[in-house]
């Protein structure tokens, strides 16, 4: 066995001792207990970049509201982003819009089964298009996550950067050789619930691991350096200004454009600051260019810090006034007036959910 010998894991016993393991251990999740294929996809695509307990109570409301893929085909795309408010790469709620529609529109609202169609569907990759495939239809397809890599890497220590092409190459391969024809689908979620449960990024439980026998980076004292990172970058930070124009009332929103980051989501009007400019004068040069107004900085209201996938911002808020101009979809794709009572309709970035709560605050203190 590897854990004394050192030798290459036993595919046939790995298949077996996993498969046993997941019989008794499969975490309770709420798209495994209806497994069709519209389950399978929201849920894979909610949890694109997104830890399982924060996307759970999402996909849970999703289904709610869209039941099956042709409520969800039926719907405008603000509604469709309004429900995904909050869960991040907001990329992902316009592909499954668009996947949806397709699926109703091309192939009679039937997903495909085979991985290789399934993959010409927006925000379908190799590795959705796998736990789709075999999880949904059975099919005899591998999926590599960051569970299953990490769980690939310890058990046949597996060095070098984990996202280099090298790398990833092999664990495909030794994810297509471990996959057992006709059980692919539970073998690919047992592999998940073990990066899950117990092989996790800090202090693996190897004592409670079913495959620790023939773990072969544990057979050579390596399991908690595996996988190899790579290293971290710096993360870079940026800061943002944006303006509370008020006008009889009501505050300007602006919707921003329909492709790149946070897309069709609905904003206050500003962006980043330039070098040598103050924030003041950031927001004041950014909403000319955004809506085509001029404003005066009254106050400033709140900062907010967030942090995105490869940077950080904080977004610094001010209170301006309307001094000139009409507000006009320049650098956006939409403009509009609307009572602070009315901001919840709209689907907004989480930084700015923050400063809605405390325009609501302040409106309810009559300020």
């Amino acid at each position: 066995m590897a854990e004394k010998s050192g030798k290459a894991p036993d595919v046939l016993r790995v298949r077996r001792l996993l498969l046993r393991w997941f019989a008794g251990h499969r975490r309770e999740l709420p798209w495994r207990r209806r497994g069709d294929a519209y389950a399978v996809w929201v849920s894979e695509i909610m949890l694109q970049q997104t830890q399982v307990a924060t996307a759970e109570p999402y996909y849970v409301r999703f289904l709610e509201r869209f039941a099956d893929v042709e409520s969800l085909a039926e719907a405008g795309f603000e509604e469709v982003l309004k429900q995904w408010e909050g869960l991040g790469y907001y990329s992902r709620a316009r592909n499954l819009h668009r996947t949806a529609k397709l699926v109703v529109g091309e192939y009679g609202g039937e997903f495909p089964s085979e991985a290789a169609e399934l993959r010409k569907l927006p925000g379908i990759g190799r590795y959705t298009a796998g736990a789709i495939a075999s999880i949904a239809f059975g099919r005899d397809e591998a999926v590599v996550d960051g569970n299953v890599a990490r769980v690939l890497c310890r058990l046949f220590d597996v060095g070098g950067p984990v996202k280099s092409s090298a790398v990833q190459k092999r664990l495909w391969r030794l994810a297509e050789a471990l996959a057992p024809r006709g059980r692919a689908g539970d073998f690919n979620q047992a592999l998940m619930d073990l990066g899950a449960l117990a092989c996790t990024v800090r202090s693996p439980a190897c004592e409670g691991c079913p495959v620790r026998s023939e773990c072969l980076g544990r057979a050579r004292g390596r399991q908690e350096r595996l996988p190899n990172s790579g290293g971290r970058q710096p993360t870079p930070h940026y800061d943002v200004a944006a303006a509370i124009i008020r006008k009889g009332g009501r505050v300007l929103i602006d919707r921003r454009p329909s492709t790149g980051l946070l897309a069709g989501m609905w904003e206050f009007p500003g962006g980043k600051r330039e070098a040598g400019e103050t924030l003041e004068e950031a927001v004041v040069r950014e909403v000319r260019e955004e809506v085509g107004i001029e404003v005066e900085v009254v106050e400033r209201f709140v900062a907010v810090d967030h942090a995105y996938s490869h940077f950080r911002i904080t977004l610094h808020t001010f209170l301006c006034r309307h001094v000139g101009g009409r507000a006009r979809a320049i650098g956006c794709d939409a403009v509009r007036w609307v009572g602070v009572d009315e901001l919840e309709k709209y689907p907004f970035p989480a930084a700015n959910r923050k400063v809605i709560a405390a325009l609501k605050d302040r409106a309810a203190c009559g300020r």
